[in-house]
């Protein structure tokens, strides 16, 4: 595979955790953070079978945990769809 496109939603969740990362742990850990994020997008188009399968949570999705962050992505066609990235707080809301 090797490519992976963001929601809409899933930019303005990587937005989030970047403010939040800026706001709580400076500049320099946020970009850490956020590069580590971007590093696993790779990854997971890459290998998008690697990361487990959650059906239960919804139909066609795989997650992987990045830190304290949940990646929810789905495999359409040729592509990786990143969907949400979430943290432990906002799981339910988004259940």
């Amino acid at each position: 595979m090797g490519s992976y496109k963001l929601s809409k939603k899933a930019r303005a969740d990587l937005k989030r955790i970047w403010l939040y990362g800026v706001k709580t742990h400076g500049n320099q850990r946020a970009e850490q953070y956020h590069q580590g994020l971007l590093d696993r997008f790779a990854q997971i188009a890459e290998q998008p079978y690697l990361y487990q399968a959650v059906d239960n949570i919804r139909a066609g999705y795989r997650r992987s945990v990045y830190g304290t962050d949940s990646i929810y992505y789905r495999i359409n066609g040729g592509i990786v769809e990143i969907m949400t990235i979430l943290g432990h707080q906002d799981t339910e809301d988004w259940l």
